[in-house]
């Protein structure tokens, strides 16, 4: 998978970088209400100003840990939870607070894959209802009929299509993510977000579906936003990453940089837990992980300053005062980008990780 991957990355950078989706300072704050007057006390800040670019073609991974925001940040690209302030500029418009009327026809260029196979799908239908349900809904008229394409659909994605009449709670995990995948491609979309697809089912389940959608890309020419909180997933689908942490990116490189050179200690932090397969590098590996001292702050009352500082080992007195932009670290800005005043290097990186082992007595 690494190997095709690997060449399907090296097309997609000769081509020119045109942005399908540009996010510019989304945020979503949850509102906090409390007694008979249901008076708003604070805000849960969820997605706090986050910028990024996703380019026709390329799967961008969204990676952080739970409660960072992925999951609030992939709806938001969907308009299923309405942004507080910011822009979506989807395919060259901005979709932020287009009413439900003119949003309904760009759903189908976008559309979204959820996390629970179990849970998204309706287990009073039949699987033909559910797969069809976006082709009635968009009133999309096909050539031989929905049911022949409901069908074509469950072979492209692995299934029979014999399952038409079968209803959900006949298949495993995996085949109804199968479905989940079918329901999405009904339409033919330029964007698809897909919401921890693959973090419900069975290590070996997974990589089928990785190895499914990667296979759909290349075949639809389609467009992936990949959330997932399992490092070693991201890395065989992606071609860049981006880091979130509190509501916040904190670092966007191409898949390669991030995995061989992370600068934010966050991330250094992140790539220091990812299981090491060799044998001969585990030791090393384990002997260099980095745990982080205290637990991850409140949404509703974040650090001033750098978001991350309360937990990093290279925080100073600037980090509590004023928050990092998140910057090109090499001239290129669409490189490598990191959010930290004191971005980790090859040459400190290790000193950082035995410092927060000491740190922790």
């Amino acid at each position: 998978m690494d190997e095709h991957h690997g060449s399907a990355q090296a097309a997609t950078e000769t081509r020119p970088r045109e942005a399908l989706l540009s996010v510019r300072d989304l945020q979503k704050h949850f509102p906090i209400v409390k007694g008979i007057l249901r008076r708003q006390t604070g805000a849960v800040r969820a997605v706090d100003g986050i910028s990024f670019d996703v380019h026709k073609g390329e799967t961008l991974g969204l990676v952080g840990e739970s409660g960072c925001g992925k999951t609030t940040t992939g709806r938001l690209l969907t308009r299923l939870v309405e942004p507080t302030g910011g822009s979506i500029t989807f395919d060259g418009r901005n979709i932020a607070h287009l009413r439900q009327g003119r949003l309904r026809p760009l759903r189908r260029d976008m559309q979204m894959i959820f996390q629970d196979p179990f849970s998204s799908l309706n287990p009073r239908h039949t699987v033909g209802t559910i797969v069809g349900a976006p082709l009635r809904i968009q009133n999309v008229k096909t050539e031989h009929g929905v049911k022949r394409a409901v069908q074509d659909l469950l072979k492209l994605v692995g299934l029979s299509p014999e399952h038409y009449n079968r209803y959900p709670h006949e298949f495993s995990g995996g085949q109804r993510q199968r479905i989940g995948i079918a329901r999405t491609l009904a339409l033919r979309p330029k964007l698809i977000v897909a919401d921890e697809p693959v973090s419900a089912l069975d290590v070996s389940i997974q990589a089928q579906v990785v190895n499914l959608l990667d296979d759909l890309q290349h075949e639809l020419d389609l467009t992936y936003v990949f959330i997932a909180h399992d490092l070693s997933v991201v890395r065989h689908i992606s071609d860049r990453v981006a880091v979130m942490y509190l509501g916040k990116i904190v670092e966007v490189a191409n898949r390669d940089t991030l995995y061989s050179d992370p600068r934010h200690p966050y991330t250094v932090a992140l790539m220091s837990a990812v299981p090491v397969p060799d044998p001969a590098r585990r030791d090393r590996a384990q002997r260099e992980r980095v745990l982080l001292t205290g637990d991850v702050p409140s949404p509703i009352n974040p650090p001033s300053g750098c978001r991350f500082r309360t937990r990093c080992w290279k925080a100073q007195e600037i980090c509590a005062t004023q928050e990092p932009p998140l910057v090109p670290q090499d001239g290129d800005p669409d490189s490598h980008l990191t959010a930290c005043h004191f971005p980790v290097g090859r040459d400190d990186e290790i000193k950082g990780r035995r410092s927060a082992d000491k740190r922790l007595g």
